[in-house]
């Protein structure tokens, strides 16, 4: 796999990256601790470990993470890498290792993979549905269906596997979408999608536009408004044709619902400038990586 432009993947939030690291330790220590480790390892026995990829084709995501779990329990730890986030490895391949006291290894053990192993699940499937896209000028792109507090890191992890970010929340894009379609009706009548977006230039005219349609005609209308985005939503692959040609560049089109990695090939032929799946995020296996200490 060719490595992402590094300008292509989100930072990652420190900020909100600490937080999850200190609660999901919380969460596995309590204020009591490693009680296991404490009762059998001595305090001051070192050793070193390596952490290794167990199945072929796994995408590396969130080495950092690890390794800031690591830190934070136990300062003295080093924490070597051998390969970079993007990178593939396969079973048996050492990743990076961690060297020093044991029982700051152990204690970090479990949470650090959890992050490597949900992470870079996520940029291995998003590698997958990336490939099934290659030829075609379409571009995969994430969702906001991620785990509740983990969307920095989820959608880094998307990065580095080959996708793109979508809007980060609902505070970065105007997404006009089937319920505030239906609500917008309300004030705009027969043209709901028209008045909705004049509304939207409004309250927030520095901010991009995107109109969730769910017919041909709704992405004939939201083309005629002006927007700059235009998703097809749950459109057979004959609808979303139709609805690229009536758009006629003048919005970009997005693809998404209903959408399987069997399906990628024929939307890029399609056209659409982007497809977006939540399965990135929401359906993803964690890769298998393994921790064995070295005597």
């Amino acid at each position: 796999m060719e490595k992402k432009d590094e300008a292509d993947v989100p930072s990652i939030d420190w900020g909100r990256a600490d937080m999850l690291i200190e609660l999901a330790l919380n969460e596995d220590l309590d204020t009591v601790g490693d009680v296991t480790t404490n009762s059998i390892i001595p305090e001051d026995m070192e050793s070193r470990a390596v952490l290794r990829c167990k199945s072929d084709g796994t995408i590396v995501a969130g080495l950092a993470i690890a390794e800031r779990v690591f830190k934070l329990v136990e300062p003295r730890l080093e924490f070597k890498v051998f390969v970079e986030d993007g990178e593939l490895c396969n079973a048996g391949e050492e990743i990076a290792a961690v060297e020093g006291p044991v029982r700051g290894i152990l204690t970090g053990e479990r949470t650090a993979l959890n992050f490597l192993q949900r992470l870079s699940g996520i940029a291995t499937t998003t590698n997958r549905y990336a490939k099934a896209l290659e030829g075609s000028k379409t571009q995969l792109l994430d969702t906001r269906k991620t785990t509740p507090g983990y969307r920095n890191l989820e959608k880094y992890a998307v990065a580095v596997g080959g996708g793109a970010n979508h809007r980060m929340g609902l505070f970065d894009r105007v997404m006009i979408k089937d319920n505030h379609r239906e609500l917008a009706a309300l004030g705009g009548g027969e043209n709901a999608i028209a008045w909705a977006v004049a509304q939207a230039r409004i309250h927030y005219p520095e901010l991009e536009i995107e109109v969730e349609a769910d017919t041909v005609e709704e992405a004939a209308q939201a083309a005629e408004a002006g927007v700059e985005y235009i998703l097809l939503d749950n459109m057979s692959n004959e609808e979303m044709a139709e609805a690229v040609k009536v758009i006629a560049g003048r919005a970009k089109t997005e693809a998404s619902g209903g959408i399987t990695i069997e399906r990628l090939p024929e939307i890029g032929r399609i056209g659409v400038d982007f497809v977006s799946s939540g399965a990135l995020t929401h359906s993803v296996k964690s890769a298998d990586i393994s921790l064995d200490i070295e005597m």
